[in-house]
């Protein structure tokens, strides 16, 4: 078979890519999307909940932006924590502990009595959903074959927005009825009841129990035999094609050579992409509120924009793995600030507001399809910096 070199001994990144995609990769993929979904309700709860915690709390605009901005303060750390973290202890055990981090703290936040206090609470579960997010990827991306990366990776993504989404739905129902407490807390319990189906059902990554576990052939071969049959003349060895990234850091390798551009490129993408995606996030709820629109009003133009997101990822994603993705990331931005100017000068029409935001969304869901140039199947630490300058940016722009 092509995945086995002169020893005979298996490349774990060639045997993924021979086998036809598995019911198991597809699992992987499903477990990593809830994952996401759980991040991208408890990210854009803040903002749905930003009306009603300012009429309860008597507060101005400027006393809800640490409140905004504390969640995305400790994504920056969480995501740039989770890289080292990973390579460290594997990354569902990081994934994992996030997902209890976040879930944990969200509970906590639904009981605060003040400002500081939610504040504080938020920073803690920002931590956790930062680690999330790049440990998902990463492990989604490493049991994809490379020929459907794009499209598998960039629909596991799609849980965030449609996550975020359903965040607007739920508080478009639960505030009226039961105040803003009970968001957060459906935020915190769902994380910490998936969290036993996660640990059961999700499989560590092969190639990192190849490279930092070399104890661990039998469950290395268990996961595999899941994907397909071993060749016969198997020697019982694995190996991962990462003879770079043990003798120099990850990040440097993508900041050297023919990666750079592309890298640099990315980056400035996820910066400015997430500027925008967060600051509409955090303030679009509120903002539409203030038109003089009702609550439900605002809840569901946010929830048409997370809903347009997951649609454009899904066909950027496959218009990627068939095109040249450098074009049509481009021509993605390009009808983006086309859209965004719409919204800009329609926002009193509810109608063309939802048109607006939803034809906008599908276009700015660039970020969500872009792929970093770095070495399938060795380290989590080139998506993870990239995360991490979105996430700057985005604690930038909540403030």
């Amino acid at each position: 078979m092509a995945s086995t070199d002169n020893k005979n001994s298996v490349d774990v990144q060639k045997f993924i890519d021979a086998q036809p995609v598995t019911r198991f990769q597809w699992l992987i993929c499903l477990l990593c999307f809830l994952v996401t979904a759980l991040d991208g309700l408890d990210t854009a709860a803040a903002g749905f909940i930003a009306p009603a915690l300012r009429e309860e709390w008597a507060l101005t605009p400027g006393q809800l932006n640490p409140v905004l901005g504390a969640a995305l303060l400790g994504l920056m750390f969480g995501a740039f924590a989770a890289g080292p973290l990973a390579d460290r202890f594997g990354r569902k055990t990081v994934l994992l502990g996030s997902v209890l981090c976040f879930g944990g703290w969200s509970v906590a936040a639904a009981f605060s009595q003040n400002v500081e206090t939610l504040t504080i609470l938020r920073f803690l579960t920002g931590l956790g959903l930062g680690g999330a997010m790049p440990n998902a990827i990463t492990l989604t991306s490493e049991y994809c074959p490379t020929r459907r990366r794009s499209l598998m990776v960039t629909s596991m993504f799609c849980g965030f927005t449609l996550g975020s989404a359903l965040g607007g739905i739920v508080a478009a129902h639960m505030v009226p009825l039961y105040g803003w407490r009970s968001v957060l807390l459906i935020g915190g319990v769902l994380p910490v009841l998936v969290l036993p189906l996660l640990a059961l059902l999700l499989p560590e990554s092969a190639g990192f129990l190849v490279l930092r576990r070399k104890d661990h052939r039998e469950r290395v071969e268990r996961i595999l035999r899941r994907i397909g049959d071993l060749p016969e003349a198997w020697n019982g060895k694995f190996l991962v094609n990462d003879t770079k990234t043990k003798e120099h850091s990850p990040v440097r390798i993508i900041l050297r050579g023919e990666l750079s551009r592309g890298t640099f490129l990315l980056w400035t993408a996820f910066f400015m992409s997430l500027l925008i995606i967060y600051m509409m996030t955090n303030w679009l709820p509120m903002l539409i509120k203030d038109t003089g629109l009702s609550l439900s009003q605002a809840a569901l133009v946010s929830a048409m924009f997370q809903v347009g997101g997951t649609v454009g990822a899904i066909f950027l994603g496959g218009a990627m793995d068939r095109f040249d993705p450098w074009r049509v990331l481009t021509l993605a931005y390009v009808i983006g600030a086309g859209f965004l100017w719409f919204i800009g000068q329609f926002y009193h029409d509810f109608t063309l507001l939802i048109v607006g935001v939803g034809e906008w969304a599908p276009a700015s869901a660039a970020l969500r399809s872009a792929r970093t140039p770095w070495r399938p199947g060795s380290t989590p630490r080139p998506v993870a910096p990239r995360v991490w300058r979105g996430r700057t940016v985005s604690a930038v722009s909540a403030q």
